[in-house]
C-alpha cells in the first residue's frame, strides 16, 4: 500500500499515477480514501479535544476530593465528555476500518521512467540479442515432445484437466537440468535457496498484493488456503511483521516451486502446448533491499535472468513494460520474451519487478539502521521479485531452438553437465 504521507501531500501525483496504471475503479477508491483521511483526520481533532477535556475534568475532581468540596458537578460534565469520547471512538474506529480496506484498492504507482502506455503494444523494447540459428523449417515444441513421448496433454487432461501437462521421460530430465542450472547460477550470485510451502493464506496473498486484486486468478480449497500463483507470495511473507538489519541488506533468495494459475481468457497457438498452463515450475528470485537501491537491485536482477538466456543460447528481448500493462504493486517491470522459431513468436519467460516499499507496509517488513542494536526509527524496505526462469516456456524456446536434423535436442554447453550428455532424444 502507498505511504499515508504521500496521500495526503502529493495527492495530484498519486491520482496520475494510479490513472497511468489504467485499473477499473483505482482512481475512485482514491477518491473516497482521500475524502474519508479528510474526515478521519478532523474526528481524530475532536476526539483529542474531548479526551484532553476529560483528563482535565478528572483532575478537577480529584483535587475537589482531596479538599473535600463537591464534585458532583465536574462528574457530572466528565461523565457527559465521556460518553461524547466513546461515541467518536467507536466512529473513529468504523472509519480507520474503511480506509484500511480502501487503502488496499489502491495500485502502486508507476516510477517516472515508466513509458505510458494502455497495453502491450505500449511495452518498449529495451534491447534485443540473437541467439544461435536454428533449423530452417523448425517446428512447434508441442509437436516435437509430443512425437517424441515427452509431453503427453491427453492424460493431463484426463486425470486434472486442460492446462495440466504431463512430462515423460527426457522431458522431465530437461525440466530438472534446468531448474538446476538456475539455481546453481543463482547461488553462485548470493541467493539464499529456501524450500516454501505451496499453499499460502488469505493473510499471505494480502500482504504482497495478489488479494483483493487477483482473486480469479488463483485456486482455492475448501479451508481458506490458496494454492500459490508464484513462490514470491510465501517467499516474501517469510519476514513478514520483521525488523530487519539494515546493514544485512539487501537481502537475496530463490525459490524453486510449481505454481497455480487459471489462466483464463486466451485461444489458438497461445495457450498451444507449453505456450499457457495452468501448473508450472518457475525458480524466482525475491530482493529486500534499502530504498536507495531498489533500482539498482532491478537492473542486477534483470541481468542476471538475462544472463541465463545468453547462457542457453536463446534468442530474446526484454521489454519495458507501459503504465497500463503492469501488475497492481509494480513501479517498475521489465518482461524477457524468449523467441520461439517453430511459432515465430516471443514467449515471456522472465518478469523482474521493483516494488518499491508498496508490499512492505502490507506486510510491515522495515529494516532498522545502524545494524544490530542499532537505535534509528525502522523504514519499510523495498521488495522486488523476478523469475530465473519460468520453465514451460524455456523449455518450448529451446527445444524449437535446437531441435536437429536427426530429431534429437542438441544441449547447449551450460546445460550438458546438468543433464550428463550433450542432446536428449
Amino acid at each position: 500500500m502507498l505511504d499515508p504521507a504521500l496521500l495526503r501531500a502529493h495527492p495530484e501525483t498519486v491520482r496520475r499515477g494510479v490513472r497511468a496504471k489504467r485499473i477499473a475503479g483505482a482512481e475512485a477508491a482514491l477518491d473516497d480514501l482521500l475524502l474519508l483521511d479528510e474526515e478521519h483526520r478532523l474526528l481524530r481533532q475532536e476526539l483529542e479535544e474531548l479526551q484532553a477535556r476529560r483528563n482535565a475534568g478528572a483532575k478537577r475532581i480529584g483535587a475537589a476530593k482531596r479538599a473535600g468540596e463537591d464534585a458532583s458537578e465536574a462528574m457530572r460534565e466528565v461523565a457527559g465528555v465521556s460518553a461524547e469520547a466513546k461515541r467518536l471512538e467507536e466512529r473513529e474506529r468504523a472509519l480507520r476500518d474503511r480506509i484500511d480496506r480502501l487503502r488496499l484498492e489502491i495500485p502502486n504507482v508507476p516510477h517516472e521512467s515508466v513509458p505510458d502506455g494502455a497495453g502491450p503494444q505500449d511495452n518498449v523494447v529495451v534491447h534485443e540479442r540473437q541467439g544461435i540459428a536454428p533449423l530452417a523449417e523448425p517446428e512447434p515444441h508441442w509437436a516435437f515432445l509430443t512425437r517424441k513421448g515427452w509431453l503427453d496433454l491427453e492424460a493431463g487432461a484426463r486425470v486434472t484437466g486442460a492446462g495440466f501437462p504431463v512430462l515423460r521421460g527426457d522431458g522431465v530430465r530437461l525440466v530438472r537440468a534446468l531448474e538446476a542450472f538456475f539455481l546453481a547460477r543463482l547461488a553462485a550470485a548470493g541467493y539464499e535457496e529456501v524450500r516454501v510451502p505451496l499453499l499460502a493464506n488469505e493473510a499471505s496473498a494480502t500482504a504482497t498484493g495478489q488479494l483483493p486484486d487477483k482473486e480469479g486468478q488463483m485456486y482455492r480449497v475448501d479451508d481458506g488456503l490458496y494454492l500459490i500463483p508464484t513462490s514470491e507470495v510465501v517467499v516474501t511473507n517469510l519476514y513478514r511483521d520483521a525488523i530487519l538489519d539494515e546493514d544485512a541488506l539487501p537481502l537475496r533468495i530463490c525459490a524453486s516451486t510449481p505454481c497455480f494459475r487459471r489462466e483464463a481468457g486466451s485461444h489458438g497457438k497461445e495457450v498451444r502446448g507449453l505456450n499457457r498452463v495452468h501448473q508450472f515450475d518457475k525458480v524466482e528470485m525475491v530482493v529486500f533491499s534499502p530504498a536507495a537501491a531498489s533500482y539498482d537491485e532491478l537492473e542486477l536482477m534483470t541481468e542476471l535472468a538475462e544472463g541465463l538466456l545468453d547462457e542457453l543460447g536463446l534468442r530474446y528481448r526484454r521489454l519495458s513494460m507501459c503504465s497500463g500493462d503492469m501488475g497492481f504493486t509494480q513501479a517498475k517491470k521489465y518482461d524477457l520474451e524468449a523467441y520461439a522459431p517453430g511459432q515465430d513468436r516471443w514467449l515471456e519467460v522472465s518478469s523482474v519487478s521493483n516494488l518499491t516499499d508498496f508490499q512492505a507496509r502490507r506486510m510491515r517488513t522495515r529494516a532498522r539502521p545502524g545494524g544490530p542494536g542499532g537505535k534509528g526509527r525502522p523504514e519499510p524496505v523495498h521488495t522486488l521479485n523476478g523469475s530465473a526462469l519460468a520453465l514451460p516456456r524455456t523449455v518450448a524456446a529451446l527445444v524449437e531452438t535446437y531441435r536437429t536434423e536427426d530429431d534429437v535436442v542438441q544441449l547447449p554447453d551450460a546445460l550438458r553437465p546438468f543433464v550428463g550428455g550433450d542432446r536428449l532424444g
